[in-house]
């Protein structure tokens, strides 16, 4: 999510949203107070957008899993797929027709019912998206795991890799795909494949989205009425109080939800956050600084530590500057950043050096790759050999903004940017507000050469990493590589599980001899909450369920 990529869908919020959330902080006193069914929770930024299907960001996608569901989901607090709306699923022979039987008596928040009908609505409208729907600042999950559209307007876009949607029975749906593929089932985990109400759909105009890339404008469906069959439903989004807030599905198929409203609350700072939860402001917040995580264990606060799963690393851009489309200054690049240094001072406690672009609990790490160890003379060597002795290089990097994978991008930038300096690279720091800005700027055209960004990962394969960033050519990387994009193919459509794997280990060989960029660590991201809040566990995935959130009596 995943991010945490963080890959963010630009969003332009309807004046409409400016509703006031009626149930904001004054329904709590504090984790102490007298209230014990409203939870208020601390975000580092605001949602983009409440239909995930437009949705890559962060705090989208936290919001989107609270009040949507998908066929299947990851096992609670795991990677592995397991029963959401459907509760089992099998391929046929040939892996390319995957039968999903569906839950009954499940219900839309309007009231509407759940069967294989609305399910093929639902990716009967991704498929054949149109306009500026198939832009990936739009839809770029279904990008990323489907390709193409029904009709592709972009060269550029391959064959989609979903076909066809089927209702058997109303219980029973057949989704068909273009070729056999290692992203099926588990990418129907994501939010972005979240079941929406058909009614609801086409009440609200859903896929009417207008404007233009650099400045997208959403249908009131995604700012104001995402209806989804999740334990939570959508109440009010209060854009100019940085409040949005949940109330609890009373008609909901599985277990109820025990808060009553849940209300994520936008506060930017990080400190900021942790004095709101010591005073009782919020109840409990994301991305905890890592040196804040002992201390808050020490006052009695419920931290809880994700296992690493994602990836920070160093993008380098081959369009931004001719000459880093040499690969004797992609290697000094890597030579020249002392990256144990950086886990040490900057990362939270087990947090590990970067060998392959995933962590070493993905099948297909591969410890056998090349390895660029922190020696600042050999990346002048290897500058002079390449005639880049004078390099200047634009190094972006993020502002107003924490993620999983870089806790202060600030810090980061200035520790990376000494080393690279110390090898005889003339730095010019560009330091952009994370959305829409530093986005735009570090994933399109050719303004970056060098730039910070990251990744944690929707679930627990290989490709999900390596796959959305190196399978074909993004202007973020700024390189076009046949053999690599075809061997992604190769592996992608191989259906044996450790045919599969061996192709990971070699494309992460492949990957670290390339060097596209430098990965640079993996970190185990922290969450927080009060003293009396218990029930939710911590997800690699940044999937944690509210819905089990409760306060201790």
């Amino acid at each position: 999510m995943r991010a945490s990529r963080p890959k963010v869908a630009i969003a332009a919020v309807a004046a409409a949203a400016l509703a006031v959330a009626g149930c904001a902080e004054s329904d709590r006193e504090g984790s102490s107070g007298s209230s014990k069914d409203t939870l208020v929770f601390g975000v580092a930024g605001d949602p983009k957008v409440l239909d995930p299907s437009f949705a890559s960001d962060g705090e989208s996608l936290r919001v989107a899993r609270q009040v949507f569901e998908t066929l299947v989901r990851p096992e609670e607090g795991g990677t592995k797929v397991s029963p959401g709306l459907a509760e089992s699923w099998e391929p046929d022979a040939a892996g390319t027709t995957w039968t999903f039987k569906l839950r009954s008596g499940v219900k839309f928040h309007d009231g509407t019912d759940f069967n294989a009908e609305a399910v093929c609505v639902n990716f009967d409208r991704w498929y054949n998206a149109k306009g500026l729907m198939q832009s990936p600042d739009v839809t770029a999950y279904w990008q990323d795991v489907m390709g193409g559209f029904a009709a592709n307007e972009d060269d550029t876009l391959g064959e989609s890799l979903f076909k066809s949607c089927s209702a058997t029975d109303p219980t029973t749906v057949a989704l068909t795909f273009s070729r056999v593929s290692s992203k099926i089932p588990a990418a129907l985990m994501l939010p972005s494949f979240s079941m929406h109400s058909p009614k609801a759909l086409q009440e609200y105009d859903a896929s009417n989205v207008s404007g233009s890339a650099d400045d997208i404008k959403y249908p009131a469906y995604a700012t104001e009425h995402p209806t989804g069959t999740g334990p939570f439903k959508f109440k009010t989004w209060d854009v100019a109080n940085k409040t949005l807030t949940l109330e609890r599905n009373e008609d909901y198929w599985g277990d109820k939800a025990k808060l009553k409203s849940l209300i994520f609350k936008t506060i930017s700072d990080e400190n900021a956050r942790k004095q709101e939860l010591r005073s009782g402001g919020i109840q409990g917040y994301d991305l905890v600084g890592p040196a804040d995580v002992e201390p808050l264990k020490g006052e009695g606060f419920n931290v809880l530590t994700r296992p690493a799963f994602n990836i920070l690393y160093l993008a380098i851009n081959q369009k931004g500057n001719p000459k880093l489309a040499d690969l004797k200054v992609r290697q000094a690049l890597a030579h020249a950043i002392n990256r144990q240094a950086l886990v040490d001072s900057k990362l939270p406690p087990g947090a590990q050096v970067a060998v392959n672009f995933f962590p070493d609990t993905v099948e297909g790490w591969n410890g056998d790759v090349t390895k660029y160890e922190y020696d600042v003379e050999k990346a002048k060597s290897l500058l002079a050999e390449a005639g880049a002795s004078d390099l200047t290089l634009r190094f972006h990097y993020p502002t107003e903004v924490t993620r999983p994978y870089m806790p202060n991008p600030k810090d980061l930038f200035e520790l990376v940017s000494a080393d690279l300096q110390a090898a005889g690279i003339k730095i010019e720091p560009i330091p952009l507000k994370w959305s829409p800005d530093y986005l735009n700027a570090t994933t399109s055209g050719t303004a970056h050469d060098l730039h910070f960004l990251g990744w944690t990962g929707d679930y627990g394969d290989g490709y999900n990493f390596i796959g959305t960033f190196f399978d074909r050519q993004k202007d973020e990387w700024g390189f076009n590589n046949k053999a690599l994009f075809d061997k992604f193919r190769q592996a992608d459509t191989t259906p044996d599980q450790a045919a599969k794997v061996a192709l990971y280990k070699e494309l992460n060989a492949d990957i670290m001899n390339f060097l596209p960029g430098v990965p640079i660590s993996h970190s185990p991201p922290a969450i927080v909450f009060g003293k009396d809040v218990t029930g939710v566990k911590a997800s690699p995935l940044t999937d944690e369920r509210f819905a089990t959130a409760e306060f201790k009596s």
